[in-house]
């Protein structure tokens, strides 16, 4: 009989060992993201149910090397192993992940949580890889030398941990007799503890593993090419441009079906309900605003997928790698690269990552630079103005939209650099530390993973339309609307609203950038999310409109109304554009201070009004005025 008590696990293993793919192969799309309370660390919670019918929920912890913890990530693993995580209940069961190719390293993490003496599963994982490199691991001496079940898992392949939530099902029989208990009293931290463990674990990898065949594998042969000084530069580059590439080529189709959606819904609904200020929200706000966002949905999955492949196939820790040396000539730590790689996601979650940099002006000028980092929120903003704006043809084999959109993410990676080069050398140099990273196998990217990734991403950028944008369109759209115009008014209604009179305040500021008024408007709301500038001009050109042009045809109502040096000094303000909210606050509460706040905002808001203004004159003398 089972108990109708969900069986608590802890999955527990170094980066890099496949835990994550465990993670979603037991739990599937039945998981949930969110952070332990008071700090960024995330946390990953999901549940399944056995094939007996035991329910189990399952957290993801992060990945840790050992519990004499180093960072913060390391810290919170230690501590709900301990205990002593106030938001989270003590596991009834601790899997172990490691990596059967590297169990030198991984095994340590295994005998220290040994030492809790927890009901503990190994889950031996990636064996396939481990026996086409020639690696052959006694799994039944293994378990007997740890005297905790050893189970052999694939996380990539289906069926992959059927044998795990088995054995999962034997152990929650007697897990349900004990109530778990913390035993705290072992300290992984003492010389002497470490040099112990690591004695222990060359013991038992000589009496567990026998290798086989050649040493060297297909992903050294790959390493050597990847990896070349010379040759490794240009194939990165090569592989992002073709990104960008296809992120315009790919998405054409799928976004006119959202853009015609969008469109079939508002004249529906604007021929289905009488004028009136109810139509104006729906059609004018709701619709104009949402919609103009909602069509770049596709444009950011193409961007995400090509991330998550990247992730998955192993290739991006060897860009880290690779860019290394590089980075070190501006002042940068080596470990600064896949915070700055993260920011290209989204510049929250980059920031987070700068936990990993131990030097405090290392880590300092990191979060300074990482929203240069091109996130995908100026991906919307970047779309709209080089649909409008950049001819749909062929340069050579070339997309020229995608060619743009590289130079703009180029401009803000050496934007990034050439600030980082000022503030090391202004606020001191700190010492150069080399990056030490494991890389991990290469493997063929799992489908199963790519979907929930993408799904995950599609999800999060749906529900910001669905409640920050929509929440700021109505805000915006009420604004824009009253006060109502005086009688006898001639031109727009939204002119005479207190977001017209605002805007048109603001054009004092921006004209010499060349920015009207229903750009400085949008500026405003964009502050909340980049993405919501899109929005918030599809709102305002909506509102601005006559007769019955509807908001959705904004591509064409901004090529019809701004001048190519506007369009140029928009994307050049969006290359520095002062934070997003979200991004200051995260600032705030990982340096636990105002001071880099209120200097990113500064330097930011200087940056892009400046290099908006040399766009804007310099295009202007170039193009005659226009």
């Amino acid at each position: 009989m089972t108990s109708s008590r969900p069986l608590h696990l802890a999955l527990v293993g170094n980066p890099n060992c496949g835990k994550t793919a465990l993670f979603n192969r037991m739990t599937g799309a039945r998981q949930k993201v969110a952070n332990y309370a008071g700090v960024t660390v995330e946390r990953k919670e999901g549940q399944f149910t056995s094939a007996s019918g035991r329910s189990y929920k399952v957290i993801d912890l992060p990945g840790a090397y050992s519990l004499n913890a180093m960072t913060p990530d390391e810290a919170i693993t230690r501590d709900v192993l301990f205990g002593k995580q106030a938001d989270e209940k003590l596991p009834d069961v601790i899997v172990l992940v490691a990596d059967a190719t590297n169990l030198r390293l991984n095994l340590r993490l295994v005998l220290e949580v040994l030492h809790l003496k927890r009901p503990t599963i190994l889950a031996l994982n990636m064996m396939d890889v481990a026996k086409k490199r020639g690696l052959e691991i006694d799994v039944v001496r293994l378990q007997e030398e740890l005297g905790i079940p050893v189970i052999e898992t694939v996380a990539v392949k289906p069926g992959g941990a059927e044998a795990l939530i088995a054995q999962l099902d034997k152990v929650s029989a007697r897990s349900d007799q004990a109530p778990a208990v913390a035993d705290t009293t072992f300290n992984a931290g003492t010389g002497d503890t470490l040099e112990q463990t690591q004695r222990e674990v060359r013991r038992i990898l000589d009496t567990v593993i026998t290798r086989h065949g050649e040493t060297h594998t297909a992903g050294d042969r790959i390493d050597a090419v990847v990896l070349h000084p010379v040759l490794g530069y240009p194939i990165l580059a090569v592989l992002l441009f073709m990104v960008f590439q296809a992120v315009f080529s790919w998405s054409a189709l799928p976004m006119e079906w959202i853009k015609s959606g969008v469109d079939a819904l508002g004249q529906a609904v604007h021929g289905a309900m009488p004028d009136g200020v109810l139509r104006s929200l729906i059609v004018d706000g709701v619709l104009s605003g949402v919609g103009s966002v909602l069509v770049f949905l596709p444009q950011i999955l193409i961007l995400f997928f090509f991330i998550l492949v990247l992730e998955d196939s192993g290739y991006l820790p060897r860009a880290a790698f690779l860019l290394d040396r590089l980075m070190g000539t501006v002042g940068l730590s080596g470990r600064a690269f896949i915070p700055l790689l993260s920011s290209f996601a989204c510049a929250v979650p980059g920031i987070m990552a700068t936990r990993t940099i131990q030097d405090p002006r290392d880590r300092l000028a990191t979060i300074m630079i990482a929203p240069l980092m091109t996130c995908s929120a100026r991906l919307p903003v970047y779309a709209l103005v080089i649909g409008a704006f950049i001819p749909n043809r062929t340069v050579g084999i070339f997309n020229l939209q995608g060619l743009v959109l590289f130079a703009l993410y180029v401009a803000g990676i050496v934007s990034a650099m050439a600030v980082a080069y000022v503030f090391k050398r202004t606020f001191g140099k700190g010492r150069y530390t080399p990056l030490m990273l494991e890389l991990p196998n290469y493997h063929w990217p799992n489908l199963h993973n790519l979907a929930i990734g993408l799904w995950e991403r599609a999800r999060v950028f749906v529900m910001r339309v669905g409640t920050i944008i929509l929440s700021i369109m109505v805000i915006l759209w009420f604004l824009s609307s009253f006060p109502a115009p005086p009688e006898g008014a001639v031109g727009p209604a939204i002119q005479y609203s207190i977001a017209g009179r605002l805007g048109q305040l603001l054009q004092h500021v921006f004209a010499p950038i060349g920015f009207n008024w229903q750009i400085a408007i949008a500026l405003i709301p964009g502050m909340a999310a980049r993405e919501v500038a899109v929005g918030a001009l599809g709102t305002v050109y909506a509102l601005s409109a006559t007769g019955e042009e509807l908001a959705t045809a904004l591509t064409p109502m901004i090529a019809a109304t701004w001048s190519l040096p506007t369009a140029l000094s928009l994307l050049a303000w969006y290359v520095f554009a002062p934070q997003c909210i979200s991004t200051l606050s995260t600032v705030k509460r990982e340096t636990n201070s105002w001071k880099p706040v209120i200097a990113m905002t500064v330097y930011m808001f200087a940056l892009a009004y400046l290099a908006s203004f040399a766009t804007y004159q310099i295009s202007r003398t170039l193009l005659g005025g226009g």
